[in-house]
């Protein structure tokens, strides 16, 4: 089976593909992961929170926002000399990419930006893929991080246009596809995925997928997270979903965008290695993990780079290097 990179998909065609029995769909996205992948392969991830808490974002899930009470406490803009040697200590653990968070509604160009700027000059120069997660940025902005050596730029949509609303008012969702075109006038790469659980149905899940994959060139990365329920939030009683669903939405993401890399992100912990191992077989080829058994906050576990090595060895796969996205190997 030989699958083409399109950006011309129906919802009809992306129901179609969600909806295939499991075994097939597993066996459809693991034959596609295997042309345009190494399937041996798995890049890990390091996720540093360098300015947590306080924002003015009402996003119903997130611990970070300042309208609700978390047992997240605001902390200031970390030193540059911090988040560089939280780098250097992933890299030395198998680490290849390194994403820094701050709490931000948007990019503000001010003496904080300017010292985000130095680390990503600094951790680039480690040798590490640099992703950025800042909230919304100007064209501008998105410049000067290119300038500054900044490999990617995460801006997820959360979930479907319909739904947005449902779970965030403070900001559009045109607010997010904008973000992610003005990060399209750069070389830097665009990380956007979801988040699964947040209520949102299948039909949701699928318009996601659909203006993802329908986005020309489609995102580089799409990170799939699992809520990550806290309490104080809105949805701190929201029910489970299904692990059954989180693996066709790897399985579909991996179908509908061939060549880009499926993260499985937030949530993760909560995930057995057998169902982590589906997920690779699906098509995740990248992970987060953690020296401190977080990924960004308290709230949110993540496996340690020990935990992780043993899974990966268990199960033959390796840590990718930076900047081999698509590599692939001949069978």
């Amino acid at each position: 089976m030989s699958v083409a990179i399109r950006y011309d998909w129906q919802e009809s065609e992306i129901r179609t593909i969600y909806n295939t029995p499991l075994l097939e769909l597993i066996y459809q996205a693991a034959s596609t992961h295997r042309q345009y992948h190494n399937p041996k392969k798995i890049q890990v991830c390091k996720l540093i929170s360098i300015k947590t808490g306080g924002c003015p974002e009402d996003c119903g899930y997130c611990a970070q926002s300042s309208h609700y009470k978390t047992e997240v406490k605001p902390q200031a803009l970390l030193k540059k000399e911090t988040v560089v040697g939280i780098a250097r200590q992933a890299l030395v653990n198998g680490a290849s990419r390194v994403c820094m968070g701050a709490a931000w509604r948007e990019v503000r160009d001010n003496s904080q930006f300017e010292q985000v700027l130095d680390m990503v000059k600094e951790v680039t120069a480690l040798g590490m893929e640099v992703c950025c997660t800042l909230g919304m940025l100007t064209e501008a902005q998105a410049k000067r991080l290119e300038e500054a050596g900044l490999y990617a730029y995460n801006h997820n949509l959360d979930t479907s246009r319909d739904y947005y609303s449902t779970i965030i008012t403070t900001r559009t969702y045109d607010d997010r596809l904008n973000t992610i075109n003005n990060v399209r006038q750069t070389n830097v790469t665009v990380c956007s995925g979801g988040i699964l659980g947040l209520g949102e149905t299948a039909d949701d899940r699928i318009s996601m997928l659909h203006t993802l994959a329908t986005l020309h060139p489609h995102p580089e990365s799409v990170p799939v997270n699992i809520l990550s329920k806290v309490e104080g939030t809105p949805l701190e009683n929201q029910s489970d979903i299904p692990f059954w669903d989180i693996l066709r939405m790897i399985a579909t993401a991996r179908i509908v965008m061939p060549a880009s890399d499926v993260r499985l992100s937030a949530g993760r912990a909560k995930l057995s290695q057998v169902e982590q191992a589906m997920c690779f077989l699906a098509g995740a080829n990248s992970i987060f993990s953690s020296d401190d058994g977080h990924m960004l906050t308290v709230t949110t576990p993540c496996p340690d780079y020990g935990c992780d090595r043993e899974m990966l060895d268990l199960l033959g796969l390796e840590m990718r290097p930076p900047f081999t996205r698509q590599e692939k190997v001949v069978a």
